[in-house]
């Protein structure tokens, strides 16, 4: 299973159907047994993934289609000078709000992730959870991610394998059999194979540098890494300082 999204991220580069479906989840976000809630189990392990492999404390950071700000929140919390951008202005409504009230001071924008890429100077860490699945052109938003992010920074992204064990896992018992998610968040076409986000991620630039599996257990509300991505998984990129890229961790279950 996965979390539910953020909302996709350039305005040229999303989906109406999709960013509307965010509204109506702002609300009870920071509930943990509401609609978010497998976004609030993932979140643990996101973020100790981001910190084992990229130094965040006083980094400049960039949370894209940040939700509700629980990624931001926690990579704050661990050091890091965080701006979060999101085109659900529900969503970033919220966030502020939460934000305010634990005293956090998160950069929080209502903004696309190209529109930024066009003003900004790039960032240490980039990451984007739960949200290339669900845009209309993905490898166009990864070139977007690697602008946004500096040469020898990090990028992180999150999203579903194109498998039969992720449909039936993400879409059929998530959706349709458990009612963890809401009917109709994923579309099993949209869903990305590591090889594909690799060759994406190597004409954008970008070095992956490891890929590692999400399993999260509903009943349990267990979330641990594993080295199986045919579900949900991970991804690292470095973006090239000239060196070649390398793409050393694509797992052979990526059914390219």
């Amino acid at each position: 299973m996965t979390a539910r999204p953020a909302a996709p991220h350039d305005a040229a580069n999303a989906d109406p159907q999709e960013l509307g479906k965010f509204a109506e989840l702002a609300r009870r976000f920071w509930d943990p047994a509401g609609d978010s809630r497998a976004l609030h189990l993932l979140n643990p392990v996101r973020t100790q993934f981001v910190r084992d492999r990229a130094r965040i404390e006083e980094a400049r950071l960039l949370d894209v289609g940040c939700g509700g700000g629980l990624l931001a929140e926690s990579l704050t919390r661990a050091g890091a000078r965080v701006t979060a951008i999101d085109l659900a202005p529900a969503m970033i409504a919220v966030a502020r709000t939460h934000a305010a009230e634990q005293g956090l001071a998160i950069d929080y924008r209502e903004q696309s992730a190209a529109a930024l890429a066009a003003t900004a100077a790039p960032y240490e860490v980039v990451t984007c959870m739960e949200m290339l699945e669900h845009v209309p052109d993905p490898p166009a938003m990864l070139r977007t991610l690697a602008e946004l992010t500096r040469p020898g920074g990090h990028l992180f992204v999150s999203t579903i394998h194109r498998t039969l064990r992720a449909f039936l896992t993400a879409i059929v018992a998530a959706e349709y059999v458990l009612g963890v998610l809401p009917r109709g968040t994923h579309h099993y076409e949209r869903l990305i194979r590591p090889a594909e986000l690799a060759r994406w991620g190597r004409a954008a630039g970008l070095s992956l540098r490891e890929i590692a599996g999400l399993e999260v257990n509903p009943l349990t509300g267990r979330c641990t890494l594993t080295r199986d991505p045919s579900v949900n998984y991970l991804a690292h990129f470095v973006r090239a300082a000239g060196a070649p890229q390398i793409c050393a961790a694509v797992a052979p279950a990526d059914g390219a």
